[in-house]
């Protein structure tokens, strides 16, 4: 069965060679499941922010919006 990854942006980039091929924020070694991570566990986008001065604001509305994709959210756009 073919797995269907969703559009990748400037922001969320899959490199086979980097992170095994995980999404990551603009190719840096800072994948999507680490950010919805640190979240999950009550961290704040500044916190976040500032544990990582390179991610930037708008990197985390390109976190929503990818994973609502993989969750099947049809209406993201």
């Amino acid at each position: 069965m073919q797995r269907c990854m969703p559009v990748t942006t400037s922001r969320i980039t899959i490199e086979e060679d980097k992170l095994g091929g995980k999404p990551c924020i603009r190719g840096m070694r800072l994948s999507v499941q680490d950010v919805l991570g640190y979240m999950a566990s009550g961290m704040s986008e500044s916190e976040i922010l500032e544990d990582f001065p390179a991610l930037e604001k708008e990197d985390f509305q390109a976190i929503y919006k990818f994973a609502a994709q993989m969750t099947g959210n049809r209406s993201v756009g």
